[in-house]
């Protein structure tokens, strides 16, 4: 049976004022769904992409206070407001997408509600890590651990109104089942592998790519670098980019960001791209395997479902300079087939996450249909 033609489709994201990963998901889901339109709290048409001024976005009551990152992620106790407030009730499904408020949109008893969540929200379920790489006060800090404990009761209640969860990794998946007591399927985010060129030839640099954020651990890779007087191509920027340029040596170039075909032209000729944070998935890793590259990844998070270590990269195992030095050294002594990383990578392209997403909407779908009857 699958999905009816005639089904009215809402999708909803908590904001779309920064692009990433979780903004690359809705991309695909507009595509799936061209006529559904977007529920977001806030929509900052200046820092997203052209492809979004197209779409039917439809905004919170906060996008009149300030769609700007830097001031909406000030208003914290106005998001579970706004998302509630949205009025779903025209829809037969609504397809969330989220790592923070999405999932707390109400919807009618004869709704079906799939929520793909990314991750649980970090800052609440998983705070003195959220803040050990962030760069607080005591006053911001006092500020921050009290508005969690409201707000993490809300996110559990919030998380009960979904009716299927789908995973974005299986890191994802056990934070899931930990914090909401709710299983979930595991649908790896889509990455689009078939766009990388192949890099069939060894460059001479390596390669640093992600938004420049402390957790990332970024000044790993630059200090590696550094002390091996290896070049390293380094994409993008960030809240660290100040810090990392300052302790970059001669051999390290800051290109800023960078358009996607450029961007990819980059991937393509590196010698590896390193990755020394922890993501609970890592787009850049498996953009880098569809180019060809191996990846040199710290052995936690999301690169261990993703990277096969000896044929699509190596792990090093503590996140310490010395300990990734070794790492570069041993991966120099190596051979990597492109064409057999780039094979690996084609699980995670977009085609197949466009069938597989179809395939289990219909699957909920139907199961929802028979739960009313």
């Amino acid at each position: 049976m699958g999905l009816p033609e005639e089904l009215r489709v809402a999708l909803v994201h908590d904001y779309l004022n920064q692009m990433g990963g979780a903004e690359q998901v809705v991309e695909v889901f507009h595509e799936l769904f061209p006529k559904a339109p977007i529920y977001v709290s806030v929509f900052d048409r200046r820092v997203m992409p052209e492809s979004f001024h197209r779409m039917d976005i439809r905004t919170s009551f906060m996008q009149y206070l300030s769609p700007r990152k830097s001031i909406a992620y000030k208003l914290l106790p106005l998001f579970p407001i706004a998302f509630e407030r949205f009025d779903l009730r025209e829809y037969d499904l609504v397809l969330s997408s989220t790592t923070t408020f999405a999932k707390g949109v109400l919807t009618r008893p004869s709704t079906c509600h799939v929520c793909y969540c990314n991750t649980p929200f970090r800052y609440l379920w998983m705070y003195h890590e959220y803040l050990e790489h962030e760069r607080v006060g005591p006053l911001t800090n006092l500020f921050l651990s009290t508005l969690a404990t409201p707000l993490r009761l809300w996110d559990y209640q919030a998380a009960q109104r979904v009716d299927y969860f789908l995973a974005g990794s299986q890191n994802a998946a056990r934070r899931i089942r930990k914090f909401y007591r709710r299983d979930s399927l595991v649908l790896h985010s889509p990455v689009d592998v078939a766009a990388m060129p192949l890099g069939k030839d060894c460059g001479d640099y390596y390669l640093l790519a992600g938004r420049h954020q402390s957790y990332k651990r970024m000044d790993l890779a630059i200090n590696a670098c550094n002390a091996l007087g290896a070049r390293l191509v380094v994409t993008n920027e960030g809240p660290e980019t100040p810090r990392l340029k300052a302790m970059a040596g001669p051999t390290v170039e800051f290109t800023g960001r960078l358009p996607r075909k450029e961007l990819r032209r980059v991937f393509a000729g590196a010698r590896a791209l390193l990755w020394p944070g922890e993501e609970d998935y890592g787009i850049a890793p498996i953009e880098a395997m569809g180019a060809g590259r191996p990846v040199i990844a710290i052995r936690r998070g999301g690169v261990c479902e993703t990277v096969v270590n000896g044929l699509t990269g190596i792990f090093f195992t503590e996140q310490r300079v010395e300990s990734l030095i070794e790492a570069i050294r041993r991966f120099e002594q190596l051979d990597f087939d492109p064409q057999a990383i780039r094979d690996h990578a084609l699980q995670f392209d977009t085609a197949v996450f466009k069938g597989r997403l179809l395939t289990v909407l219909g699957t909920f779908w139907e199961r929802y249909q028979a739960s009313l009857e």
